[in-house]
Parts: C-alpha cells; sequence; structure tokens
C-alpha cells in the first residue's frame, strides 16, 4: 500500500503544485543540523535545513516591550511549543518575573501580580494563555457570561466600545508549519488561504509574516510592527524546522528496524492541500487512504528476543506499531460535531463512520490537509444541565479540565430542529468569535500530530493532562470501545511521534 500510495503522490506533486513540493522534499540537504532534547517518553529532535539553529536570531530577539520574544512560548525543547510543566518550573526559578508571564496574556487576568502563581494557574497548570477577542460586530448571536471565575470573561474596550471576550488556549508550537492547512487554532491569521497547491508556499508565508507582526504588537507588546526584513527572517526560521520523536526510551531508536520515525523522515514528508483528504477533496481525484500513518509498520513482525533486554524493546516496538494499527483502522462513530454532522455538503449524517484518520488524513503527519474546523466537544460546558449529549459528557469526565468561564451563546439554531433557537454553553467559542457565525460555535483546527511527547498538556485548553487522558476522551466520545491494552497501545504511538 505504501508503494502505491507514494507513486500518487508523485503525480500529485506535479498536479498540486509543484514549486511547493519541490522546496519543501528539500528539507534534508547537506546544511541541515539536528538537535536533540530529552523529553519524558525518550528524545525530541529537531531538523533545522537553515543550519545550526542560531539563539541569536530574530525569532529569539525581543521586539516588543515586555520581554518576550518568539522563543519565549515557541521552546526549542518543548517541540517549539510550551510544556505546562516547564512553565512552572520557569515561574518557580524567577517567582514569576519572566517574560513568559507578562500579565498581558500570561495570566488569567491582566491586573495579575508577576509574583502571584494563583494569578497565573491556568498557564502554570494548563499551558494557557488568555487570549482577548473582540465581538464581531455583525455576530448572529449574543454571548453572556454565566461563570467568571477570574473576573475578565467580558471587557469593554475603552476606545472602541467593543466587548472583548477572553478565551485561554495553548500556544500551537512554530515547527513542522510546511503542512499546515489554517494558521492559529480559530484560523484567524490565514489571511491568504492555504488550498490550493499552486498558490500554498506564497500564501503560507504571507499568513505567517501576519501572524508574526500580530504576536508581536500583540503578545510581546511592540509599539511597532517587526520590519518586513525582521519578518522574513522569522518566517524562514520557522518554515525550515520539522520536529518528532526520535527515540524511545523502551523501544529505541524510532529509525531502527525499518521504521521511519524523526525529523529528518518528517522533512522528506510529501504534502499539498488536499492530500488524502478524507472529504473526497484531493486534487489528484485519489481516493482516501485510512492508513494515514504508516511510519511504524516495520514493527508488526517482531524479531526474535535473545534477551530480556531485546524482548522488552521488542514489545516496545510491537505496542507502537499496534498503536498505529489503532489510529489507522479501529472504528469510530462520529456524532454531533460540528463542521461534520450538520455539513450540508455530506448530507448532514446524524453520524458517520470513520477512524482517528478520517480528521488526522495527511499521511505521517496527522493535521487535516484542508480547512475543516471541528467541534469535538471539548469547550463544551461541564456546569450541571448545560450539556445533553451524553458522549460528549461522558468524554469529558476523562479530562482534567480547567476552571475556565463559560459563556451562554444565544440566538443560535438547535441543531435537531432549526426552527427554533436553543441555548449553547462553552468555554471558547472558537472560529465564531472570527466569524460571527452560528455554524462555527467552537470549531477549531486539529495540529499536526508529531512531536506530541514534549508538549504535554494536550488539546487547545489543555485539558487533557497527558497522552492517556487524549486516548480515554476519544474512546469515550466517539464510542470506539477499546481495550485498556489496546488504549496504552495508541498513546504509546502518539508518544512516538
Amino acid at each position: 500500500m505504501k508503494n502505491t500510495r507514494a507513486a500518487v503522490l508523485g503525480l500529485s506533486a506535479v498536479l498540486a503544485g509543484a514549486a511547493f513540493a519541490q522546496s519543501h522534499a528539500g528539507g534534508g540537504g547537506s546544511a541541515a543540523q539536528l538537535e536533540s532534547y530529552a523529553d519524558a517518553a525518550g528524545l525530541l529532535e529537531t531538523l533545522s535545513t537553515s543550519g545550526k539553529i542560531d539563539r541569536r536570531s530574530v525569532f529569539f530577539q525581543s521586539l516588543g516591550t515586555n520581554g518576550r520574544a518568539c522563543g519565549t512560548c515557541h521552546v526549542p525543547d518543548q517541540a517549539f511549543g510550551l510544556s505546562a510543566a516547564a512553565a512552572a518550573r520557569t515561574f518557580a526559578r524567577t517567582r514569576g518575573q519572566d517574560p513568559l508571564f507578562a500579565p498581558v496574556d500570561g495570566a488569567n487576568c491582566p491586573d495579575a501580580r508577576r509574583q502571584d502563581a494563583t494569578a497565573h494557574g491556568l498557564l502554570l497548570k494548563h499551558g494557557l494563555f488568555r487570549i482577548s477577542i473582540p465581538l464581531p460586530a455583525n455576530a448572529q448571536f449574543t454571548i453572556s457570561v454565566v461563570r467568571d471565575p477570574y473576573g475578565c470573561a467580558i471587557t469593554v474596550d475603552a476606545k472602541t466600545g467593543q466587548e472583548d471576550v477572553s478565551v485561554y488556549r495553548r500556544p500551537l508550537p512554530s515547527t513542522n508549519l510546511a503542512f499546515l492547512s489554517a494558521v492559529m487554532i480559530d484560523g484567524r491569521e490565514t489571511v491568504a488561504p492555504l488550498n490550493d497547491g499552486h498558490t500554498f508556499l506564497a500564501n503560507l508565508e504571507t499568513d505567517l509574516k501576519q501572524q508574526a507582526s500580530d504576536a508581536t504588537t500583540g503578545h510581546a507588546q511592540a509599539l511597532k510592527p517587526p520590519t518586513d526584513e525582521q519578518l522574513t527572517e522569522i518566517v524562514r526560521f520557522e518554515l525550515g524546522l520539522y520536529s518528532a520523536q526520535s527515540l524511545d526510551w523502551t523501544s529505541g531508536r524510532l529509525t531502527e528496524g525499518g521504521a521511519r520515525g524523526g525529523a529528518r523522515a518528517l522533512s522528506a514528508e510529501e504534502y499539498f492541500p488536499g492530500i488524502n483528504d478524507s472529504l473526497g477533496s484531493n486534487p489528484t481525484g485519489a481516493p482516501f487512504d485510512p492508513s494515514s500513518m504508516t511510519l511504524f509498520a516495520a514493527w508488526e513482525s517482531q524479531a526474535v528476543a535473545a534477551t530480556p533486554e531485546e524482548g522488552r524493546r521488542e514489545a516496545a516496538r510491537g505496542a507502537i506499531a499496534a498503536g498505529e494499527r489503532i489510529f489507522d483502522t479501529a472504528p469510530l462513530i462520529i456524532t454531533g460535531v460540528r463542521g461534520l454532522n450538520d455539513n450540508p455538503t455530506l448530507g448532514k449524517p446524524a453520524a458517520i463512520a470513520a477512524h482517528c484518520s478520517t480528521c488526522h488524513d495527511s499521511p505521517d503527519v496527522g493535521d487535516h490537509s484542508l480547512p475543516v474546523p471541528l467541534d469535538i466537544g471539548t469547550s463544551h460546558s461541564t456546569l450541571p444541565g448545560t450539556e445533553s449529549d451524553s458522549s460528549i459528557t461522558a468524554a469529558l469526565a476523562e479530562l482534567d479540565m480547567p476552571n475556565l468561564p463559560i459563556y451562554l451563546i444565544s440566538g443560535c439554531p438547535d441543531s435537531s430542529d432549526p426552527s427554533r433557537p436553543a441555548p449553547f454553553y462553552t468555554s471558547d467559542p472558537g472560529r465564531a468569535l472570527i466569524t460571527g457565525k452560528c455554524s462555527d460555535l467552537n470549531r477549531i483546527k486539529g495540529p499536526v500530530l508529531r512531536g506530541l511527547a514534549a508538549r504535554a498538556p494536550y488539546f487547545h485548553n489543555g485539558a487533557a493532562a497527558d497522552l492517556p487522558q487524549v486516548v480515554s476522551f476519544y474512546d469515550k466520545r466517539f464510542q470506539m470501545h477499546l481495550t485498556p491494552e489496546q488504549k496504552s497501545d495508541l498513546a504509546a504511538f502518539l508518544a512516538a511521534l
């Protein structure tokens, strides 16, 4: 199957934009440098196609007024993301004085005292930053606060008179960006679309420049945007980064025995908008292949172990391979997901038979190759009487949910009866805060899955403390009915990415 897919993808690159395919496939050239970092599962590695990572480059320089740089929240040894555990260690070491804890968004509310750990609790435990988003003037709904644990859920901008809504989100990694279909959780920085192979690379550079500029004036509180030269340097650096797990403490190197883990192999992965799209929009016309992950297929046949140590290694490799097989083939039932079950182009199906790879369809990468923001339920309220979907309630009970503001969305139609409105409770309205549309409520993008082990916790709101919690959420949410061994295998596979 892999050889067949490789042949199809080779043709696809031509049809979908060869210019991008060539620039992307050159990721493992002679100038490329690898850096490795220990994490809980083993070793993470990052390949920089531009050479050794220069900590004096613009990416690591403070361009604002509060001491922050891009590298403050996008840390190399955390897969260019941020782990909550590392944030907590930094707080303890600096007593909250590190630029990471700038009150503008590194605290539960902007009036926090830097040394008050409680006031930074969401960042320290869940890795969350406060994002203040103005409510669109043309919103199809109204929003009000049901629970406001910190006192700044909705504020009024003194200059514009607009209502600003506080949502709390994890920082996305600034590595593996060459595989993106949308920039930011809600897509708000996708100022140029990423759905056409012919324009993909130019548009991606445009989007990432916009994101870096807004992050500098917002998160770093710069008085003026970066220069175009500075933005170009930042984006070129980011686009040359590929991060993936390279070693598992028990199974050993993730590149041995025919496995294709690690950053170097990732940098050579074929990608273009629509590649292996599960909804039928592959520009080549090729059908969706549910075996989107094949990194560890060679480990399905275990070698004969001569020693107890080799036996443990082969068992660990077998578990990772089994987890990959579960990811590709284990059946699940998608229900109640905005963006899929309410999608008129799909016929608004009440239930969709699927696999993990249905939504994580980019081969050996794990995000969706076209922008398909979804509401899987992670932002839904756990307050009594606010959630009617029993599968969502059961799934949320598997998580370590953060104590977030809860909002009441009014004026949107009931999904089961569009002729009447229904109340909707959420901690994060998602893309609806950008578009103002009821149909976008709670919808967010799925992330690239590589380098997961270095950047816990998980989900946009940090609600899953570890990968076993992620697996338990999906098991309950989509009726997977996995055994304890299958859950363990799937978590092992995710940690090896």
